[in-house]
């Protein structure tokens, strides 16, 4: 346990029956739930960590081979949940750990009690006519290519990308500035090609999938397909712009939740 501890950099507030674990997306790390997480604190159990590569996690913990494909982020997550339960926590997951939050469920059911998805795609790209994810794959090229050749642009786009206030703005660019370089040019590789959309039908986890109503990174129709393919999810539209609700709409996630957690 206090190995997982150290390398992701796991934190707790607050105390309750019920076990909070919250995980951010790209370009992030634990300190995007500031806005969120005291006051979740106040009457439950929360839980934060970073990826590896990201935040305070343990930089040496960085292994090119486990950390080649989206699996060995998985495996950090669904180690990180173990150390909590039982009972089994409440996985609230931004973006691709969304993705995790899938793969980790899909391969061990009931290790989260039930999952809130905050902005989720499980694919990035296009692949009509029957599935739009939001980014043709030649944008994706060129956007991974710019992080190559000009990282402090790349960083920039990331930023216009996914914020639309000032707030989310500071926040990417506070993670993006203290993630390892090296890291987060493969993370963001593997985020923009993953697809785990044969997974959707085998997460038999409660889920919560939160759409945000005007999102570059995640349109309406990728909640919408995922909704229809997994057997117990809800679907919520929420009127946010941008990527990051947490940070532009802190009360109404907190609600959000608070209310499906304590659904019976």
């Amino acid at each position: 346990m206090a190995d997982v501890v150290r390398r992701n950099n796991v934190t707790v507030q607050g105390s309750g029956a019920l076990t909070l674990l919250l995980a951010h997306g790209l370009g992030c790390d634990q300190n995007v739930w500031h806005r969120v997480a005291p006051a979740l604190a106040r009457d439950h159990r929360v839980v934060s960590f970073d990826h590896v590569g990201a935040g305070r996690s343990d930089r040496a913990a960085y292994d090119p081979a486990r950390y080649g494909s989206l699996e060995g982020y998985a495996q950090d997550l669904a180690e990180v949940a173990r150390t909590l339960g039982p009972p089994a926590p409440v996985l609230v997951a931004h973006s691709i750990s969304g993705t995790l939050g899938l793969m980790a469920s899909a391969a061990a059911p009931g290790l989260f009690d039930r999952m809130v998805l905050l902005a989720p795609n499980p694919c990035f790209l296009n692949h009509p006519p029957d599935y739009f994810g939001g980014l043709e794959r030649s944008d994706v090229d060129d956007f991974l290519a710019l992080m190559e050749q000009n990282f402090l642009g790349w960083a920039e786009a990331l930023v216009g990308m996914v914020a639309r206030d000032a707030e989310t703005a500071r926040a990417v660019s506070a993670g993006i500035s203290a993630a390892d370089p090296r890291a987060l040019r493969r993370f963001a590789e593997l985020v923009f090609h993953s697809d785990v959309r044969e997974l959707l039908p085998r997460v038999r986890a409660r889920a919560l999938v939160v759409q945000c109503s005007d999102d570059a990174v995640a349109p309406r129709s990728v909640g919408e397909f995922m909704c229809r393919k997994m057997p117990a999810a809800t679907y919520r539209l929420v009127d946010v712009i941008g990527h990051c609700p947490q940070l532009s709409r802190p009360a109404l996630v907190e609600g959000l939740v608070r209310e499906f957690a304590a659904a019976a």
